[in-house]
């Protein structure tokens, strides 16, 4: 289970539970916008999503997301996008047709005019997409980063971390030194997590397999993030797949490529931090050594379990030996800071090659 997120105990659940999340922000006025463009309220949050998550949908997932059923509504809605210019079918998918939300019209309403969703794309990144959208359709109580921009000021502004620890990619251009630097541009479901086991707030990155991706394109995606990884103290990670088959050996392949490595050996800390608290609560400063107050400050806030708390009492007590302390804390280490789990998307979600052809001139 995803700790510190209640999925609600194991694989098969398609909602988060929503009580201990932050709500996915949608700006007023970009939904006002749209509206402006004779959309319903309901049909500009669904192009919203659409376009900041994904820029292909299906009739079936408008129809989830309004409660609508078969009928005039959602061929109303599929009509006024194609007559406007603002989405055309680019495919069949799921048994319907596939749109592709293209309009520069209707991301300028959003201020994104310039997301490469609207762009023309290969069959495994429409498969992909299509999954996503689930995904998010059924978690809209997430905070999600939206943009490539959001992200990056993330951890480089408020986190403090480099750019070049970004998972990024280069790409050429009409001259051999023009060059642009994108990051994050799997544009996979990222999001706020809140406090969990005395970390600080951390935030949930994940994997989106339509059933069509080999193993090694899940390892490549764990190399690419790696990097980053290790700049954080704390990270979770979630697998989000269609059919249950496809999270066989997964766990492992995460623990391997990316627990065990970033795990650190956080005993000489602890020790540090208790030999250090222990001093300032017998009043043994003479003079405060501005490293160890320092210290003691930030691991006050790290280490502040109730694990920690009653390890750090038997120690002071002298009820547990260095040796013992050092077993109990590696023993604890692996669950107090890397979180996987893995999602399935529920009902006729999977895509498969024969539903899914491009149309000539899409």
């Amino acid at each position: 289970m995803l700790a510190g997120l209640s999925f609600a105990g194991q694989v098969g659940n398609t909602r988060i539970d929503q009580e201990i999340l932050t709500h996915m922000k949608i700006p007023d006025v970009h939904i006002e916008r749209i509206r402006g463009l004779c959309y319903t309220e309901s049909e500009a949050r669904f192009l919203y999503i659409v376009a900041v998550f994904s820029g292909y949908f299906t009739l079936g997932q408008f129809r989830a997301f309004t409660g609508a059923s078969y009928g005039k509504r959602p061929t109303c809605f599929a009509e006024k996008l194609i007559q406007r210019g603002h989405a055309r079918i680019c495919g069949q998918a799921r048994g319907g047709s596939l749109f592709r939300l293209f309009s520069r019209t209707i991301y300028g309403q959003m201020e994104k005019d310039n997301l490469r969703n609207r762009k023309r794309h290969s069959l495994g990144f429409m498969r992909t997409r299509l999954v996503l959208l689930d995904f998010v359709l059924g978690n809209q109580d997430l905070a999600y980063f939206e943009t490539e921009q959001e992200k990056v000021n993330f951890f480089c502004q408020e986190r403090g971390i480099s750019k070049e620890y970004l998972p990024a990619t280069v790409y050429e251009g009409a001259a051999p030194d023009q060059k642009t630097i994108r990051y994050f541009v799997d544009k996979f479901p990222l999001f706020a997590a809140p406090p969990f086991l005395g970390l600080p707030p951390v935030v949930t990155f994940s994997y989106v397999d339509a059933g069509f991706e080999r193993p090694s394109q899940f390892a490549s995606h764990l190399a690419a993030y790696q990097p980053l990884f290790r700049q954080l103290n704390g990270l979770r990670f979630l697998y989000i797949a269609t059919q249950e088959a496809y999270f066989h050996g997964i766990a492992e392949r995460f623990q391997s490529i990316v627990r065990r490595p970033l795990e650190p050996d956080l005993s000489g800390e602890i020790l540090r931090y208790f030999r250090i608290r222990r001093k300032w609560d017998n009043h043994e400063y003479i003079i405060p050594v501005t490293e160890d107050l320092e210290f003691l400050k930030d691991a006050r806030e790290r280490f502040r379990t109730e694990n920690i708390e009653r390890l750090y009492k038997s120690r002071r007590a002298g009820e547990l030996a260095e040796s013992e302390l050092r077993t109990q804390i590696s023993q604890r280490k692996a669950e107090s800071a890397i979180f996987f789990d893995a999602y399935l998307v529920r009902g006729d979600r999977s895509v498969r090659p024969e539903m899914l052809a491009t149309v000539t001139g899409a």
